[in-house]
């Protein structure tokens, strides 16, 4: 059996640009009312503290995967975090794809094999997703930092089908 990748993406649950952006916004402002707070405050300790613990919880989520995507021996495989279960979806019950906006939001919230309104999503970041159509109607949402590279490799191994 031919186990041959041909698109492999890791997506960070931490390295998104807005939640990073407001993260790091309030650490400043819990540093800048710490600098402004009376010597010996212990309004002010507990304001750094918490600057601290943003800080490091955001550097940990930078190096938290969220989803890995593969596209391999003519399907998708998409594993999560270490709770979530590996999710198989084969390609040669898929009917359409195409590269459409992931959502009109500025702030889109990461998820894992959510179930809504028929439709099945995939989102860590990225502003296009992949829409997959299987035969049955329902739609795979997957969301990728580099979305035409992933509709070329499900083209790929549906060789030319869709």
């Amino acid at each position: 059996m031919n186990e041959k990748v041909v698109f492999s993406e890791k997506q960070y649950l931490g390295r998104e640009f807005v939640p990073l952006s407001i993260r790091l916004v309030l650490v400043i402002v819990c540093f800048a009312v710490y600098a402004f707070t009376a010597v010996g405050d212990s309004n002010g300790d507990v304001l750094a503290v918490v600057g601290f613990a943003i800080l490091i919880i955001s550097i940990i989520m930078g190096f938290l995967v969220h989803v890995k995507t593969n596209v391999e021996n003519k399907s998708i495989l998409l594993s999560g975090l270490w709770t979530s279960r590996l999710v198989k979806i084969d390609l040669n019950s898929i009917v359409k794809a195409e590269v459409l906006p992931y959502s009109r939001d500025f702030i889109n919230n990461p998820v894992y094999n959510l179930h809504t309104k028929g439709t099945i999503r995939f989102y860590a970041a990225g502003r296009d997703a992949v829409y997959l159509t299987d035969r049955d109607g329902l739609i795979y949402i997957i969301g990728s930092l580099h979305p035409n590279e992933l509709l070329r490799a499900v083209k790929h191994e549906t060789e030319g089908k869709l």
